[in-house]
């Protein structure tokens, strides 16, 4: 990273663009205008043969930092840097805003550009050849790897597996009804009336009457016979209803499983590194424990915060100060980190009310105050 002094700018250099995106949205957020900020790259998104803007040569990205640095070679350095790959972030702000600038581009893990170059000079590179084709994207990644693998040494993922529990319909049986007609024989009594004409002659012995003597004459008589039949007759009742439907129970089930996760030990290979160095709690330093009180009676007493509200904010300064992830690393450099880890482990403290307390105790313990 590098400050131009005569008109207020620094720029500083990124692996990638979605980096130099994020520091600028940073930067913006911080309350540098948007306008005041430049972001130089080959690659948009990261996808190969996209060109962020069709700037070229000396009236390009050259041209822009020739303009920066004057005749200066090292606008050159950012040339190529740019050329292979990398995204600069260029900032022209008043001189009090330039500190803050520094520190986010810092703690996003800006390039120190005359190292970057000094390994470009490992593989042959001399100086900056504005008419050299810029590295396709496979080439740029292949170049950041090989700078992590060689710089930032080997790393070990740590690895976590989480039990997620989840819900699926099967089907574990059901019902099917069927109906069909069955013929079932019965039998009814019932009483039926029957008429039958009775003939029956009987003997007599009288004289005619006056009444008889019209009956000698050819006559008749009928009489009807009537009998009652059976009449059958049938019709359908509705005499009971099947109803299929479904109920829905619910129950709680245990699911017991095994969930695996990686664990680094980190062992010392030597002695006598120096008491900055040391991963013991603070509170058996008693040296460091006054050191930390006195910090408190003169940042926090005053607002009623008690010390042992404080006291893990010191602590968690003083043992990141001897992890290895940050060791040699200033704190503009770390302060992104720790305050993930930090709101990670403290959930419910807030970082702006004890990031001042954190970095009192990562900067006594490596030797800045």
């Amino acid at each position: 990273m590098a400050q131009t002094s005569s008109n207020n700018t620094v720029v500083g250099v990124f692996d990638d663009y979605s980096t130099a995106e994020r520091v600028a949205q940073d930067l913006t957020n911080a309350g540098i205008p948007r306008e005041s900020i430049e972001v130089k790259s080959n690659f948009m998104t990261g996808a190969a043969g996209r060109s962020h803007s069709d700037e070229s040569h000396e009236g390009g990205i050259s041209g822009f930092f020739h303009r920066l640095f004057g005749q200066d070679e090292e606008h050159s350095h950012y040339s190529e840097a740019i050329r292979r790959g990398s995204a600069v972030v260029c900032v022209t702000a008043p001189q009090e805003r330039l500190d803050q600038a520094i520190e986010i581009m810092n703690s996003a893990g800006a390039i120190d550009i005359d190292r970057r170059v000094a390994a470009y000079r490992e593989t042959g590179y001399e100086r900056h050849d504005p008419n050299a084709p810029p590295y396709s994207y496979d080439d740029a990644v292949r170049e950041r790897e090989r700078f992590r693998g060689g710089q930032e040494g080997a790393s070990i993922p740590v690895v976590e597996e989480e039990l997620q529990v989840g819900k699926r319909a099967v089907q574990r049986g059901g019902v099917r009804v069927y109906s069909h007609v069955v013929e079932q024989p019965v039998e009814e009594s019932i009483e039926l009336r029957e008429e039958h004409v009775k003939v029956e002659r009987r003997p007599t012995d009288r004289a005619v009457e006056s009444g008889d003597v019209g009956r000698m004459r050819d006559q008749s008589v009928e009489v009807t016979e009537m009998a009652e039949e059976p009449v059958v007759s049938k019709r359908a009742r509705v005499r009971e209803e099947v109803v299929v439907g479904k109920e829905t129970t619910q129950r709680t089930e245990k699911v017991r499983d095994t969930v695996r996760r990686t664990e680094v030990e980190v062992e010392r290979m030597g002695e006598g590194e120096g008491r900055g160095n040391r991963g013991s709690d603070y509170a058996s330093d008693t040296d460091y424990t006054s050191d930390f009180r006195r910090d408190y009676q003169t940042r926090y007493a005053s607002s009623g915060v008690p010390y042992e509200t404080m006291a893990p904010a010191y602590d968690y300064g003083y043992r990141s100060a001897s992890d290895p992830r940050y060791k040699g690393r200033n704190w503009p450099e770390v302060e992104r980190d720790l305050r993930t880890d930090y709101e990670r482990n403290y959930p419910g403290s807030a970082w702006e009310k004890t990031k001042d307390a954190v970095r009192y105790g990562w900067e006594k313990v490596t030797g800045r105050r």
